[in-house]
């Protein structure tokens, strides 16, 4: 017999932190499903990370590479003239990517470059999808002096040509991954079988809120900034946290989506909603990448718990989306933690929706959002002029569409 577990959320504790002593976030989610040969290196990093977090010197060392190399706090503005042609609804964006690298990437990567430094260790290595990890992990890798080497997909190296060139430029070592969909999880996957051979002289980033329980933490409490700047910047611009807050976000791994609401969960979700949108993919298509708005069961992968879509044997489904950062079949389950205990809900939103999202956000805003965050966009164009003008919706502007000069050109005939 099944036992329903209970999802609590609890307060004032961070949600990196809100798992049971075996690593798992309401008793199912996370965990470590590792092989032997990993054990040591994951124990040595949960040991260092729990000492870093709490030492002043190294939250100095933090903070001022935050402030001075990766440029926080980034902006919050309101989208007055998408606002005035939507109706209903004030939209506002916290434009992460202006952030050093155009995207929220660049806090992970950041902190486990400081981390390895701290280990003792001369080598670096990560996995990327869209190429911002990638690109962010090779200029952390550059900044402190360290070996790179980032593991991508073949199909995502030929998609996201700019980053793979930003990549090379700053010295990293780029491994194409020819196995499977040739995409992020293979990627996550060619990564993990690395490290485990060179973990002794190699620190392993991994590029969201997946993966074994300490990278899951790790890369939260990292990107916990951006909402530890939005609720400063809120509370600045209407003097206190307004009554009726949307705060939406892309959901892929799920790491922006952590980083922008983290700071938030306390408050009840009658005045703070969380929304979070998954690829749907292709709108005439099966093959999308939404775990957790299109049904997937529970399932193991990269050495966590999850919801994950995969067949009836249980192997893992081929995704397909426009969004190269969006485009993996799991989950971070601090998301479907937070999913199972009713505190955020999540949606999808088609390829053709997330370029009509990009057309409108573009056409009447300077602002040039990659294709991630225009999934989020679009549920924002969506449910806008539905709302009074008392409720304010922030997007999570998380990544800049450079990246996507190619994609789009073919698919909207647009250069950037």
């Amino acid at each position: 017999m099944l036992v329903k577990l209970k999802m609590k959320i609890k307060k004032n504790i961070p949600l990196i932190d809100q798992h049971n002593k075996y690593g798992f976030w309401g008793g199912k989610f996370g965990g470590s499903f590792i092989p032997e040969t990993l054990k040591k290196p994951v124990d040595d990093l949960t040991k260092s990370f729990a000492k870093l977090r709490n030492d002043k010197k190294f939250l100095k060392k933090r903070d001022y590479y935050f402030k001075n190399y990766i440029g926080s706090p980034t902006p919050f503005v309101k989208l007055e003239n998408l606002s005035n042609h939507l109706g209903g609804a004030q939209i506002w964006t916290k434009v992460v990517s202006d952030a050093n690298g155009g995207a929220h990437k660049i806090y992970n990567a950041t902190v486990h470059a400081l981390i390895c430094k701290s280990m003792g260790k001369k080598y670096i290595v990560g996995d990327t999808g869209a190429g911002y990890a990638g690109k962010m992990l090779s200029m952390a890798a550059k900044k402190f002096g360290l070996k790179c080497k980032i593991f991508m997909g073949a199909k995502d190296i030929k998609r996201q040509k700019p980053n793979c060139v930003a990549m090379r430029k700053n010295g990293a070592k780029i491994v194409p991954v020819y196995t499977g969909s040739q995409t992020l999880v293979d990627a996550v996957s060619e990564c993990m079988r690395y490290w485990v051979s060179n973990c002794d002289t190699t620190h392993m980033c991994v590029g969201s809120t997946v993966g074994p329980n300490i990278f899951v933490k790790v890369c939260g409490w990292s990107t916990s900034q951006i909402s530890k700047e939005l609720k400063i910047q809120i509370k600045k611009e209407f003097g206190k946290i307004p009554k009726k807050i949307k705060l939406i976000n892309c959901v892929g791994g799920g790491s922006s989506a952590y980083g922008f609401w983290s700071e938030f969960v306390d408050y009840p979700k009658t005045q703070i909603e969380f929304i979070g949108v998954e690829a749907g993919g292709p709108k005439n298509s099966k093959l999308h990448a939404a775990p957790l708005s299109r049904g997937a069961k529970l399932g193991i992968l990269h050495g966590a718990a999850s919801y994950v879509c995969q067949n009836e044997d249980g192997q893992i489904n081929e995704t397909e989306s426009i969004s190269a950062g969006l485009d993996y079949p799991g989950v971070s389950p601090i998301h479907c933690f937070l999913k199972d205990a009713k505190r955020a809900k999540y949606t999808y939103a088609t390829d053709e929706q997330a370029l009509d999202a990009y057309k409108l956000v573009t056409k009447f805003e300077k602002l040039n959002p990659s294709l991630e965050p225009c999934h989020a966009f679009s549920e924002a164009i969506r449910i806008a002029p539905k709302l009074t003008k008392d409720n304010i919706i922030i997007v999570n502007s998380c990544g800049d569409a450079k990246k996507d000069r190619d994609i789009l050109k073919k698919r909207l005939g647009k250069k950037i």
